[in-house]
């Protein structure tokens, strides 16, 4: 996170998850970031990043992705996956943000 911090970048998960669940794992994975729950996958919907029947007892859950933003909410970089275990590491996300920075 301070290198995240350092390069004025905020940090936020959107999951398909209840609050009470997003906060636990918040809590036990010591997160400092937002979470914030989209439980009827409206965000992830509008962000066509559905993935279907992939969650428990085939409900629909959210398809891991990594976004860039910038401050007026232009893609500047993505990373999607089908996999739900598979996650981008966040030395790659920063190494994405300065190169869109012309670092």
């Amino acid at each position: 996170m301070p290198e995240f911090n350092a390069r004025r970048i905020r940090v936020a998960a959107i999951s398909v998850d209840p609050p009470d669940v997003s906060q636990r794992l918040r809590e036990q994975a010591h997160y400092s970031f937002l979470f914030l729950a989209d439980d009827k996958l409206t965000a992830i919907r509008q962000w066509d990043l559905v993935h279907p029947h992939a969650g428990p007892d085939g409900a629909d859950i959210a398809r891991p992705a990594e976004f860039l933003l910038d401050s007026s909410g232009k893609v500047l970089w993505r990373d999607l996956t089908d996999d739900f275990l598979v996650r981008v590491r966040p030395e790659e996300v920063l190494r994405a943000a300065d190169a869109a920075n012309g670092r």
